[in-house]
């Protein structure tokens, strides 16, 4: 199964579509048993999410490949070296695991700084004692990966990517990648929601681009899908990526997901496609619409 739950509003109360708040522990139990059921085998957390760590740890996850991310880095208060060895060995205290499949700068600008190198050397250490397997780096656009590359090799590759945001498959991020055998996982599928709301509820500062929410509205009106079977077939249809990052709110919501993986792919409209990073860069957006 390609599907990675993300685990952010395991911690905390996050998504713009998020009406439920933090998922209570007796329903993260109820999530990991369900993923267990339908062979999904990756969690994809960071220390960043609250307790989300804590909670997976309590829960018992170690039949899992787990991804988790570094903190954003004070350069005013620790050493490099001695910074990602607390931060590695809290994230393994936290989830009760002996090691994980990947641990990725959550940041692109960590590695960009001054101290980039040295966090990444001091990472890779980890990675060939057998704490983790993969290094990576998460990112917001192409053009943050193709800056990165030029001075760091990743062993995996988390992005956005979904049926408006399409720039790591339009960019041809995704082929170079897979050529150099990098794994790759994609977030914001649903666009944190976003794509699944109806007209009436999204907010008006979303009302900006008339003209592709006509598209989008129309087509699925004719089309008779639904918005989470669009978005979730379109994705699907990219062989290139591994790992298919989606938050839950309960096991309900994972089963709806699961049964609406589409088992056949459809025509999408490519003018759906969109690049105004005021749209599709959720991070951009005023923060009473997240």
């Amino acid at each position: 199964m390609k599907i990675s739950v993300g685990t952010v509003q395991f911690g905390i109360n996050y998504g713009v579509a998020n009406k439920t708040g933090q998922v209570a522990i007796s329903e993260i139990e109820h999530i990991i048993t369900l993923c267990r059921d339908h062979g999904i085998d990756t969690l994809d957390t960071a220390a960043a999410y609250g307790d989300s760590e804590k909670r997976l740890g309590d829960v018992g996850v170690t039949d899992f490949k787990i991804i988790t991310k570094l903190p954003i880095f004070d350069s005013s208060r620790e050493d490099p070296k001695s910074w990602v060895e607390n931060q590695v060995n809290d994230s393994l205290e936290r989830l009760q695991v002996p090691g994980v499949h990947g641990f990725l700068f959550h940041n692109p600008d960590q590695l960009m700084s001054t101290t980039g190198e040295s966090l990444y050397k001091s990472l890779l250490a980890h990675k060939e004692s057998g704490l983790l397997q993969k290094i990576g780096v998460s990112i917001y656009s192409p053009e943050q990966l193709m800056q990165l590359d030029k001075n760091f090799e990743f062993d995996l590759v988390q992005a956005p990517f979904n049926i408006v945001d399409r720039r790591m498959l339009e960019s041809g991020c995704f082929s170079t990648l897979k050529l150099n055998q990098v794994e790759i996982h994609v977030r914001s599928v649903f666009l944190q929601g976003l794509l699944l709301m109806p007209a009436v509820e999204r907010h008006s500062y979303f009302q900006a681009w008339p003209k592709f929410w006509k598209i989008w509205d129309e087509w699925l009106s004719v089309s008779e899908i639904s918005p989470l079977q669009v978005c979730l077939g379109f994705v699907f249809t990219v062989p290139e990526i591994d790992r298919i990052v989606i938050g839950v709110d309960s096991a309900s919501q994972l089963e709806q997901i699961i049964l609406s993986i589409p088992s056949e792919s459809c025509d999408y409209p490519s003018n759906l496609s969109m690049d105004d990073k005021l749209l599709i860069e959720p991070f951009r957006w005023p923060r009473f619409c997240r």
